[in-house]
């Protein structure tokens, strides 16, 4: 979003995404606490509030927000698509150098904003983490479920921080607008953005109970969270090399598969052994392997092909430049 004045385009400096899902109880209270944080002292910033279709009073709310002060951005989603994406959609309309992420249940103090701000412009971090140290949920179903995903996200994806689940984080722009979210990848943010090589810091913030409303997460996104570290081990590590995860197995499958093969030719010519009344499921088994051990292989190859056609495609290099280089004087090729 852009502010014009008298004829002057005036782009925010600062953008504070909040997905929202029928927070009608705590929108305008957290409007009032944010305007009150960022206001002359964050000047100019933007306010975009996304809702992922709540099915209460929130979009009146928010679209009254965005008649009396310019700064609101209302977005609504046409479906509830999930968190991951309503952030992505604020991301993507987010104007300022400095874009602040947080949830809008009251869950996140909004004068814990500038901690995050300050910390991000007095460092070369990319990224700013807020840290949970005291949490307020409960034990069994959320503290410990979370210690333990945490403890998994760090060792898998090689960030280490300690708390990955909040969305309370601010970022640099170049930053954050590299990172494609999609699924339920926004706790892996700092992985996704650590494969361009953006730094991590995290700062200590307060974790304060919900005033109003209920809790739109339980112990079921323990078993989600799972199954998205496999994602992002694997786009870690092999994103840019698929057929070096399926090649190994592609070739150990295959080479196994070869040698019971092999050992039951042997047999056959030499000792004139029935294969397929001694050795029948033996010989479906080294069959099996073989084909197996070929697919994977097939597999990884095709994964390589769709990288390679992807950059090429896109013009995209597969690097990140921390600096850029000063413009040469050069206009021709030195002789």
């Amino acid at each position: 979003m852009t502010v014009i004045r008298e004829n002057e385009i005036i782009r925010p400096k600062y953008s504070v995404v909040i997905p929202v899902l029928n927070e009608s109880a705590s929108i305008r209270e957290l409007y009032r606490q944010l305007s009150e944080v960022m206001t002359g002292r964050y000047d100019p910033v933007e306010f975009i509030f996304v809702d992922d279709h709540s099915t209460d009073a929130s979009p009146e709310i928010l679209a009254e927000l965005a008649e009396i002060d310019h700064r609101v951005v209302f977005l609504r989603l046409k479906r509830n698509y999930g968190q991951t994406v309503a952030l992505a959609a604020g991301f993507d309309h987010a104007a300022g150098d400095v874009i602040v992420s947080m949830d809008g249940d009251l869950q996140h103090d909004p004068a814990e904003v500038p901690v995050l701000i300050d910390a991000l412009l007095s460092s070369d971090a990319d990224i700013v983490s807020g840290w949970r140290q005291k949490r307020v949920d409960n034990l069994f179903f959320r503290r410990i479920p979370s210690r333990v995903a945490n403890w998994l996200m760090a060792k898998l994806s090689g960030v280490n921080i300690h708390d990955f689940g909040t969305t309370f984080k601010a970022y640099r722009r170049e930053t954050i607008k590299d990172v494609r979210l999609y699924g339920e990848l926004h706790r892996f943010i700092p992985a996704l953005a650590s494969l361009n090589g953006a730094k991590v810091i995290e700062v200590p913030i307060r974790n304060v109970p919900r005033p109003e409303g209920k809790s739109h997460y339980g112990i079921s996104r323990t078993f989600r969270v799972f199954f998205d570290l496999i994602t992002i081990r694997f786009m870690l590590r092999y994103m840019l090399r698929p057929l070096h995860f399926f090649g190994p197995a592609g070739v150990i499958s295959f080479a196994g598969g070869a040698a019971i093969l092999t050992v039951l030719f042997v047999q056959k010519v030499f000792s004139h052994v029935q294969l397929f009344v001694q050795h029948g499921p033996l010989l479906i088994f080294g069959v099996l392997l073989c084909l197996f051990g070929l697919q994977f292989l097939a597999v990884g190859l095709v994964g390589e092909l769709m990288m390679r056609n992807y950059f090429e495609a896109h013009q995209k290099p597969i690097y990140r430049l921390e600096r850029q280089p000063k413009a040469s004087h050069f206009t021709g090729i030195p002789q």
